[in-house]
C-alpha cells in the first residue's frame, strides 16, 4: 500500500479545501455531498452525535446561520492506498477563546467519489 501518494494526496487536499469553502459559506446542499449518504455515517460534533447522513443532514439544515467563521491551523492529511485518507486540522472560530480540532475520515467509492464517512468536531477545554 502507498501511503500518501502525491496524486491521492492532492485529490483529498482539493476536497478538503472545498468543503472548507462550502462550510464557510454554508453552503447546505454542497455539505451534504460531502458526507457518505448511509446510515452508518457518524459526525460528532462540540454539541451534538449523529448517526447517519439523515442526521447530520438535518443537522445542518436546523443550524441558524451555519458554522461560525473560522481560521486554520495546522493541517494534516494522510493517504493510505488511492481511496482512503484521514484529514486532521486545528481551527480558531471568531469570538472563541479555545481553540477547535476537526478529524474527517474520507473513503473513495467508485460511484460517487470521495465522501466524508466519520467525523469528530471538538474544542479545547476552558482554560482559567
Amino acid at each position: 500500500m502507498t501511503i500518501d501518494d502525491p496524486a491521492t494526496h492532492a485529490s483529498i487536499a482539493a476536497m478538503f479545501a472545498r468543503y472548507e469553502q462550502a462550510l464557510g459559506s454554508n453552503d447546505i446542499a454542497a455539505l451534504d455531498a460531502f458526507f457518505w449518504d448511509s446510515p452508518q455515517t457518524i459526525r460528532y460534533g462540540v454539541g451534538e452525535a449523529l448517526y447517519g447522513f439523515e442526521a447530520i443532514s438535518a443537522f445542518r439544515k436546523a443550524r441558524p446561520g451555519g458554522s461560525p467563521a473560522r481560521t486554520l491551523a495546522h493541517q494534516a492529511i494522510t493517504t493510505f492506498g488511492q481511496d482512503f485518507a484521514i484529514t486532521n486540522t486545528e481551527f480558531h472560530r471568531a469570538g472563541e477563546a479555545r481553540g477547535g480540532r476537526q478529524s474527517q475520515v474520507w473513503v473513495r467509492f467508485a460511484d460517487v467519489g470521495w465522501r466524508i464517512v466519520a467525523a469528530h468536531v471538538s474544542l479545547a477545554a476552558e482554560t482559567s
